[in-house]
């Protein structure tokens, strides 16, 4: 029988995915309508957004004010009538006279480029820093935690190389805020890290003082933190000692951070299982090559969805600091409703709309970066 051989001298063309698996439709059917109780849920979503976004976007966007010189251009009767010359909307010329008082405080206007010089060093290390293409990382976290500090305190403060002198008393919105969070963050995790090993330790002293300052720490707020270092600590220091609002409150802030930074890393360090810890043993690491090397890169790993919580929950906790006469960026915008220049119906609300529109672009920022770090460091992802 004669032999019949097919080859094949082209590829054959490229087919459509099916349309229950592809488009806009199949994610919304994975995604929206996968079941009765996700289609109700969706429904209701819907719902909700139909009832609030509507009445939102009229106050924020359609019936705002934009343009203005005084609470004139955003007030409104009380019955609830338009004045001739008034708006029932957003009063956004109060946040435009605001804006450089919201980022800066009481700081000098003529010494700001000072704070913008530092705000643009800070991006310029941090955002290759974040990227994990970005070759040397050990100078770039060098630079970052260890120069760039050195240079903004002697830029913020002044006092040296002909710079002017800036107390900290006049520092104020957002600019005390970012300060507050960045030294916590930078305190708290290398701080909370020391203090989780130090209460899993052998030792019963390093274990009895970690776990003394941990649950010392965590069974008060914040708040009660910040008065004890505002106005109790001056009272246990030497006579005509002296000591700084804004340092007070940074090692307020980062103590406290890190107590609960601890409990986070203990519990990715509980989550390694005890075949680490002997293969390292076994191959006659030291302690702290043990931890550094095998350890805590897994449980750190393991825990960066608490690890970014805890920065989210300080970065906003930083409001805080207004029980002890410091104004971050909720203070001070709290702080210019008393202006009569602008006191209207609308002004409050306006203001915290953009105060809080500025938190949610930090917190969600850390956020989608979390989703990032832990997609990246999955050993199962598959770009």
């Amino acid at each position: 029988m004669r032999e019949v051989s097919y080859v094949r001298t082209e590829m054959a063309a490229i087919e459509k995915p099916p349309r229950d698996e592809a488009g806009l439709v199949a994610w919304a059917r994975r995604n929206l309508f996968a079941s009765p109780a996700d289609t109700v849920l969706t429904l209701l979503g819907l719902v909700l957004v139909a009832i609030i976004l509507p009445p939102f976007l009229s106050w924020a966007l359609f019936d705002a004010a934009w343009t203005g010189t005084d609470r004139t251009f955003c007030a409104t009767v009380a019955q609830g009538g338009l004045q001739p010359d008034g708006w029932s909307g957003a009063c956004w010329p109060f946040v435009k006279a605001k804006f450089l008082q919201f980022m800066f405080g009481r700081y000098p206007s003529d010494e700001r480029w000072r704070v913008i010089l530092v705000g643009i060093m800070f991006v310029a290390l941090l955002v290759p820093l974040l990227i994990p293409r970005v070759p040397r990382k050990g100078l770039n976290a060098i630079l970052f935690f260890g120069l760039f500090p050195i240079v903004a305190f002697v830029l913020l403060v002044g006092g040296w190389f002909g710079l002017r002198h800036v107390e900290t008393a006049l520092w104020g919105g957002l600019l005390v805020t970012l300060v507050l969070s960045y030294v916590g963050i930078s305190v708290s995790l290398p701080l909370g890290v020391l203090l989780a090993l130090g209460r899993r330790s052998k030792l019963p002293v390093v274990k009895i003082l970690s776990v003394v300052f941990i649950e010392t720490v965590r069974g008060v707020p914040l708040v009660t933190v910040l008065f004890m270092a505002s106005v109790m600590l001056p009272l246990f220091l030497p006579p005509g000692t002296t000591f700084d609002k804004l340092l007070r409150a940074l090692i307020g802030v980062a103590l406290f951070a890190s107590a609960y930074m601890a409990e986070v890393v203990r519990g990715g360090l509980q989550a390694i299982p005890k075949g680490q810890y002997e293969g390292a043993d076994s191959l006659g690491l030291g302690y702290w090559q043990k931890m550094g090397l095998i350890v805590l890169p897994q449980a750190l790993k393991l825990v960066i969805p608490g690890i970014v919580n805890t920065f989210i929950g300080l970065f906003k906790d930083t409001s805080l600091v207004s029980i002890i006469g410091m104004f971050d960026l909720l203070g001070i915008v709290r702080q210019s409703f008393s202006d009569a220049t602008w006191a209207s119906a609308q002004t409050p609300m306006t203001g915290l709309v953009f105060a809080g529109f500025i938190f949610w672009i930090f917190c969600f920022g850390m956020s989608r970066y979390s989703i990032f770090m832990e997609k990246r460091l999955d050993t199962g992802y598959r770009r």
